[in-house]
């Protein structure tokens, strides 16, 4: 039997799985991904992907492609059973609702197997492909206290079987650490004993796609629909595709003697055929076959751990499902492995202690508990029929409006914790600490060509130190920018502490400042400021005064005061502090990472 070594190995090629793939194959740490599927997807699954996790992707480079390919969602339209028979629109809103700070203020969706193929494409130039079709048959972790609590050692033994081979069908992996990101029925969590807790609920739904005949006015928009026949959820895809979810009756899809559910009760005829009593009067016809067709009901699970010995870990599915409606499947899973990867990185690279992948747990699994808590009301007042449509007064329309920013993924906020501390907030009241960095267009120092601040956080694994200096052009706001320069320089400053290999390779330095573009020079900073004329912006708008301006103030920063933002490799703020409070951010990393060898 071959065996060989890998420092990560992936059980599970979908959303969870790629993500962390991708993310740690551009790390440079060794990785190997498995799938049990002969192929690609090429039609239905998961589709959405919503505000955050375009953030996310951008931040990996990937969000314009699939924005390209995509279909935009920007509206959302209620509709009520109308006084003369058949429904009629309530009102219509903001895809994303509440005040949103998000860069991408839509929803995209795209078939599953389309978005996992722009990870395929991004993986490939970095050596790595899914090795497949291929499955795991056994898994061993070591007993050994000692082994366990070194990142060096390989504890975890998996034994593989390749699907597609009549010789050398299988193989042993010596990991050190293995992700099961393999679905909802996860072999990985089943072997590990790790329980779901939760329950499946009462309510079957049928899903089809189509290209759409129709006369129904928001078929390119979120339809959330209630009528005297039915609910429904119709989601425009890419191109001309729709996808309508249909609430069903037990009897059109149970079998009586095992109450269990039984596809061959049902068809994709009778789910289109029940979707055209819903939406009556409107006309709802595919153009050719229906592309394709799932039934399901709703679960409401949790893990009740992500980890066994801080070895093997599962995510995506594997630890938490809900229902599809608001569209959070893939996008809780691919946050997941997001969090994750940069944190493996960190201690396969001996940077920091394995304690540091405790807080995937603590704060994905929080996450999840609040979806599920989330989801459980939502699909209960979608499926039930009673959302008070009445006026203004509506259920479904407020619980829409008012969980906007969790739904939409911007509003998540991570609790204090080693890789996040909120001590010194008032430095800056409107970047939460555990929530992402709010996004703001800034100009270049060099050139006053504008950039958004999002752009300047790329998920390469290193923390972005983002140095708030106000207007130098006072004397006394620079002698403190000069100052505050001295002290980065120090030997005892985090930036050398804990700058394994060069403190560029784990720290990127931006300089944000409130003076005129029309009055500084990109070096007029400190040199720890200025390690390259893209790393200075400004607080100003650019030359047509189109864009830029604001971010201070946007902030909460006083600009006389200054601040120091640090923004985790995930996108999350870790920790702010004053000028005169360095020692906060060397506290804050000193609370995971270990300093450089002397």
């Amino acid at each position: 039997m071959a065996e060989s070594k890998v420092d990560v190995l992936i059980i599970g090629a979908g959303p969870a799985g790629l993500m962390c793939a991708n993310a740690l194959a551009h790390a440079k740490v060794p990785v190997k991904i498995i799938d049990k599927r002969p192929g690609d997807i090429l039609a239905g699954q998961a589709d959405g992907i919503h505000a955050r996790t375009l953030e996310i992707l951008q931040s990996y480079g990937l969000a314009r492609r699939l924005i390209d390919e995509s279909a935009e969602i920007h509206r959302a339209a209620f509709y009520v059973p109308g006084p003369h028979g058949g429904i009629e629109r309530l009102r219509r809103l903001p895809a994303i609702t509440a005040p949103t700070t998000a860069r991408f203020p839509f929803t995209v969706t795209l078939h599953q197997g389309a978005i996992e193929a722009i990870f395929h494409d991004d993986m490939r130039p970095q050596g790595l492909d899914i090795d497949r079709p291929t499955i795991p048959v056994s898994i061993e972790s070591s007993e050994d206290e000692a082994e366990l609590k070194d990142p060096q050692a390989y504890p975890i033994k998996v034994v593989l079987q390749h699907l597609d081979r009549t010789m050398n069908t299988t193989e042993t992996i010596r990991a050190k650490f293995v992700l099961g990101a393999d679905g909802a029925h996860s072999w990985v969590r089943k072997a590990m004993n790790i329980e779901m807790e939760g329950d499946m609920s009462d309510y079957i739904w049928g899903v089809i796609d189509i290209d759409p005949d129709t006369d129904y006015p928001d078929a390119r928009n979120l339809g959330v629909i209630h009528s005297s026949s039915g609910s429904a959820l119709l989601i425009p895809r890419e191109g001309n595709l729709l996808r309508l979810y249909v609430q069903l009756s037990d009897a059109d899809v149970l079998d009586p003697q095992t109450g269990r559910l039984d596809k061959a009760r049902t068809s994709p005829e009778k789910v289109l055929e029940m979707a055209q009593k819903i939406l009556h009067p409107y006309r709802m016809k595919p153009i050719g076959d229906i592309r394709w067709w799932t039934i399901y009901v709703v679960g409401q699970r949790v893990a009740n751990k992500y980890s066994v010995r801080d070895r093997i870990f599962i995510s995506g599915d594997a630890c938490h499902t809900h229902s599809p409606k608001a569209g959070q499947g893939m996008n809780a899973s691919m946050s997941d492995t997001h969090n994750l990867a940069w944190k493996l990185a960190y201690v396969l690279r001996g940077w920091a202690d394995i304690s540091l992948l405790k807080t995937y747990e603590f704060e994905r699994r929080k996450f999840a508990v609040d979806l599920i808590n989330f989801d459980r009301q939502w699909a209960a007042l979608f499926s039930s029929g009673k959302a008070r449509f009445k006026g203004n007064d509506d259920g479904l329309h407020e619980m829409f409006r008012r969980n906007g920013q969790f739904t939409s993924g911007i509003g998540i906020r991570y609790e204090p914790s080693t890789v996040i501390h909120n001590q010194y907030q008032a430095a800056a009241p409107n970047l939460i600490v555990g929530e992402r960095m709010l996004p703001h267009v800034f100009i270049h120092a060099s050139n006053a060509a504008p950039i958004n601040i999002h752009d300047k956080l790329p998920a390469d694994t290193r923390f972005k130190v983002l140095v708030f200096v106000g207007n130098i052009e006072d004397e006394t706001i620079a002698a403190n920018v000069q100052r505050l320069g001295e002290q980065l320089e120090a030997p005892e400053s985090f930036l050398n502490r804990y700058g394994h290999g060069g403190s560029d390779k784990v720290f990127d330095v931006l300089c944000i400042s409130a003076s005129s573009k029309q009055n500084v020079d990109w070096c007029d900073f400190p040199k720890v400021l200025t390690p390259h004329w893209s790393k200075v912006l400004l607080d100003d708008q650019d030359m047509h005064g189109r864009v830029g301006g604001g971010g201070f103030a946007a902030y909460g920063i006083a600009p006389e005061a200054g601040a120091i933002v640090v923004v985790r490799p995930d996108g999350h703020v870790g920790v702010v502090a004053p000028f005169d409070r360095l020692d906060a951010v060397d506290a804050y990393f000193g609370s995971f990472m270990f300093p450089v060898s002397s």
